[in-house]
């Protein structure tokens, strides 16, 4: 662990001696590196138990592939970034890679924390950077408002859980995540109970978010600078399905009951945000609304708790992942050519950026789950398990993925076909650097189709 977590926590010392003109360089080939040493952690001894443990950090194959993105997305997240942030003073741009670097290390020591109070900690430190991120380098003029959401609706659901890990602690004695699964289980009788069990999901439904919790998500996503859309939709997201996860094997008795509305809300979340994103004119909200609809399948995933469900769940998330953040870059390369992201102000560009089309229709059909890409192999997996659980919910998974492919289409037409805008006049080319992020992205994607069992979970 620490092999890892010790360069990334070098990154900070490196961003402010480093020389102004070889920083972004300097950075950049640092942080490949930590993403290319992160591979290792790929190779399990022992095919369902911890590695790597020590006393505060383990890896097991459900923590791992959310490792890796994470590690991965930290090299892009700066090449995206060097544009937008290049007239900025020197100091403000080390300040930048500072809490990114800062928020990788707080992600690192969540996905990996063997103890429950540790992973709290860190799941609510990831706050800070994101809230920074978004209220000082965000684009619009709403972007505190936009903050405060963030703040409020993520703190509002994580208190409940803190008071339920405490009372947890006091019951059975320990919060190690090595140990729990083997303590007797909770009988939960009366309505404090049903209460405590709501408490323990709660932080996590909202992170995720959960339909009718998710009016933070589109407008943290608009507000936020490219890299801090990057991370929130990639990684920040997937926090909650994980924590869901590792929360599912201690609620055990009755959970099968009490999680029906939340099974519900998050299959009705799947066709409304759907619907919503059909008549979105905003394309960074149309995308973030897209993320809501495929973490509500995620949610129904792990909420049926059967193998299948955890296992689509996590491949889900890992190729929801690597596609919304390509979308989100592909977004910005539009954003920083026309300035607008009314998606009828941008239209036609494949007549003046061919290449990028071409870019734009690989995540695009990444986005509505083509064969045999993981999106669709994660997908298939939740609403067949679903359908195993309830023949009804197929009406509702279908709808869903029948709508996703319609807007993804939608979003591919608007930005791409149709006649150029008379005042776009002079477009920049688009750059190497733009090309090899969006490479970044979709290789990653492209070559877990030849081996997906390193994204299976613990039921590989």
């Amino acid at each position: 662990m620490l092999k890892i977590l010790l360069p990334t926590i070098m990154l900070i010392p490196t961003t402010w001696l480093t020389p102004c003109g070889l920083m972004w360089p300097a950075i950049l080939a640092h942080s490949l590196t930590i993403a290319a040493m992160s591979f290792s952690w790929l190779h399990h001894p022992a095919e369902v138990a911890w590695s790597s443990i020590n006393n505060n950090m383990a890896l097991d194959p459900l923590s791992t592939p959310l490792l890796i993105l994470s590690c991965w997305l930290l090299p892009l997240m700066m090449m995206a970034s060097q544009r937008h942030m290049e007239p900025q003073p020197i100091n403000r741009q080390r300040m930048f890679i500072t809490l990114l670097t800062s928020l990788q290390v707080f992600l690192i020591m969540a996905f990996s924390a063997t103890e429950f109070i540790m992973f709290y900690v860190m799941f609510e430190a990831t706050l800070i950077p994101t809230l920074i991120l978004i209220t000082r380098w965000g684009n619009q003029a709403e972007r505190l408002n936009a903050g405060t959401y963030f703040l409020f609706y993520t703190l509002a659901g994580s208190l409940p859980l803190l008071v339920a890990l405490l009372i947890l602690q006091n019951t059975s004695g320990t919060l190690s995540l090595l140990t729990l699964s083997y303590s007797s289980p909770i009988p939960l009788i009366n309505i404090a109970d049903k209460l405590w069990w709501a408490g323990c999901l709660l932080a996590f439904l909202v992170k995720m978010p959960l339909y009718g919790m998710h009016l933070w998500l589109p407008k943290a996503h608009v507000e936020a600078p490219i890299a801090g859309s990057m991370v929130l939709a990639a990684v920040l997201l997937k926090l909650g399905g994980y924590g869901m996860m590792r929360m599912m094997t201690t609620l055990e008795p009755l959970t099968k009951e009490l999680s029906y509305p939340f099974i519900i809300l998050a299959l009705w979340g799947v066709i409304m945000t759907g619907s919503i994103c059909l008549r979105q004119t905003d394309l960074k909200s149309l995308i973030a609304y897209s993320s809501v609809g495929h973490m509500g399948l995620v949610a129904g995933g792990i909420l049926i708790q059967t193998p299948w469900g955890f296992s689509g769940a996590l491949i889900l998330m890992i190729a929801h992942g690597l596609t919304s953040s390509a979308l989100f870059c592909l977004a910005n390369t539009n954003y920083e050519r026309t300035h607008t992201r009314t998606m009828v102000l941008a239209r036609g560009m494949q007549v003046v950026l061919p290449l990028m089309a071409s870019w734009w229709f690989i995540a695009t059909l990444a986005n509505l789950a083509l064969p045999p890409l993981p999106n669709l192999m994660g997908e298939l997996m939740i609403i067949s398990s679903l359908f195993n659980w309830s023949w009804a919910t197929i009406a509702l998974t279908g709808t869903g993925t029948l709508i996703t492919a319609g807007y993804s289409l939608y979003m591919f037409l608007m930005t791409q076909r149709g006649p150029l805008p008379s005042h776009i006049i002079s477009v920049d080319p688009s750059h190497t650097r733009e090309h090899l992020l969006l490479t970044l992205h979709i290789i990653p994607l492209l070559l877990l189709i030849l081996k997906p069992e390193l994204i299976w979970g613990w039921t590989a």
